[in-house]
C-alpha cells in the first residue's frame, strides 16, 4: 500500500544495502507488553532487530522455505522485488517485480505489493503495478497471469493475496497503484474488492462495501478470513465468518484502530499474518499489533518507523517485518 505521504516518509533513499539508511526515527523501537498472553507468543525484552535498509517502501514479505530459507519482500514504487538470506544478506531478486515497459504517470506504484506461497510452492504476486494476481515459477522467473479482472473489467490495483488450503485465493483491489487512487481515468470498476477466486476459476466478491481494503489473512481453521481496512475515515480490522464454500455469512469489527490515528500514531491498518496457534500480527497505527482471535490485544511491536506487513518465518520462530525504508526481525517463542 501506498502511505508514505501520510506518514511523512517522502524522501527517497539509496539501494538496499546491509546497514540501515534512513531518517532519525519517529517510534521507538521495542516491544509492550499488553497482556500476559504475550509471554507464550514472545519475549517482550526480545531485540527487534534491523537487518537492513535504504528501500522507498518496503512490502509484503514472505517466508519460503527452499533452498535453506528466504525472505522475500517487495519495494512496490522501485518496481523490485528483494531476498535475504542469513547467510548472504540481501540481493535483487526480481526487476521489474510488476509493471514491465516504461512507466506512464497515470500508474503511482509499478512493482509488485503482496506475496504468498501457494499450495505448490509457487510464487503468488498482488501485482499493484500490472494490475493483476500473477504466479511465479522460481525455477525461470516466468510470471503468468492468474486473474486480471471481474466481468470484465480491470482490476484497480491488487495490494494483498492469499492462497486457501483448497487452493482458493483470496485477495483485496484498492486503487493504491493509480496516480490519482479513486478518481483515476484507468479505473474500471466503481468499488474496492475483496475476491475470492475458486480453484475452478470462478470468481466471487467477498465483499464490495470496504472503502480501501489492503491486508488479508485467514484462520487456522479457514473459518474466518481477516482484512485490514486501511482508510484514516474508518480504519479498521474486519473478521468474516466463512461457509464451507468458503464465502461469508456474517461479518464483524474485530479492532477499531480510530483512537489510535486520532491519538497521532503513524500508519493505518495494513498487512498481517495469523499464527498457526489462531493470534494475528496486524500492523496498523503505531507499529504491529499482536492480537488474540477475538481482538484482544497482548502487545505492541515498534521498529522505529511505520510497519507495513509481516510474515512468520524458519518454522514459527521469527516474524520478520516491512518496515518503511527496512526490513526488521523478532524472534517467537516455540508454540504447541
Amino acid at each position: 500500500m501506498r502511505r508514505r505521504d501520510l506518514l511523512g516518509a517522502g524522501m527517497a533513499l539509496p539501494l538496499a544495502s546491509s546497514a540501515l539508511a534512513a531518517p532519525a526515527p519517529a517510534l521507538p523501537r521495542g516491544i509492550r507488553r499488553l497482556s500476559p498472553k504475550l509471554d507464550a507468543i514472545l519475549d517482550a525484552n526480545a531485540p527487534v532487530e534491523i537487518l537492513g535498509g535504504g528501500y522507498q517502501w518496503s512490502e509484503g514479505p514472505v517466508w519460503v522455505p527452499r533452498g535453506g530459507g528466504m525472505l522475500l519482500f517487495s519495494d512496490v514504487p522501485a518496481n523490485r522485488m528483494w531476498r535475504w538470506r542469513r547467510d548472504k544478506g540481501f540481493d535483487l531478486f526480481l526487476e521489474p517485480s510488476g509493471l514491465v515497459g516504461p512507466i506512464p504517470k497515470s500508474i503511482r506504484e509499478a512493482g509488485s505489493n503482496g506475496l504468498a506461497l501457494d499450495g505448490r510452492g509457487r510464487l503468488l504476486i498482488a501485482d499493484s503495478g500490472s494490475r493483476v494476481v500473477a504466479r511465479l515459477d522460481f525455477a525461470t522467473k516466468r510470471k503468468t497471469t492468474v486473474v486480471d479482472r471481474f466481468e470484465g473489467k480491470r482490476f484497480n490495483s491488487p495490494n494483498d493475496v492469499i492462497c486457501a488450503s483448497d487452493g482458493a485465493l483470496y485477495f483485496t483491489d484498492p486503487p493504491y497503484g493509480l496516480a490519482d487512487e479513486g478518481e483515476s481515468p484507468l479505473r474500471e470498476l466503481d468499488f474496492c474488492g475483496v475476491y475470492r477466486l475458486a480453484p475452478d476459476g470462478r470468481l466471487e466478491v467477498v465483499d464490495r462495501s470496504l472503502t480501501r481494503p489492503n491486508g488479508i489473512a485467514l484462520s487456522p481453521d479457514e473459518g474466518t478470513l481477516y482484512v485490514a481496512v486501511s482508510d484514516p475515515k474508518g480504519p479498521v480490522l474486519v473478521a468474516y465468518t466463512l461457509d464451507a464454500r468458503g464465502m461469508p455469512t456474517g461479518k464483524r469489527v474485530l479492532v477499531d484502530f480510530a483512537a489510535d490515528v486520532a491519538a497521532g500514531l503513524p500508519g493505518l491498518p495494513d498487512g498481517m499474518k495469523v499464527a498457526a496457534e489462531g493470534h494475528l500480527f496486524a500492523s496498523g497505527p503505531g507499529g504491529m499489533h499482536v492480537l488474540s482471535p477475538e481482538g484482544e490485544r497482548l502487545g505492541l511491536i515498534q521498529s522505529g518507523d511505520v510497519i507495513s506487513n509481516c510474515t512468520i518465518g524458519e518454522g514459527g520462530a521469527a516474524l520478520y517485518m516491512s518496515s518503511n525504508h527496512a526490513i526488521a526481525r523478532v524472534s517467537l517463542k516455540p508454540q504447541g
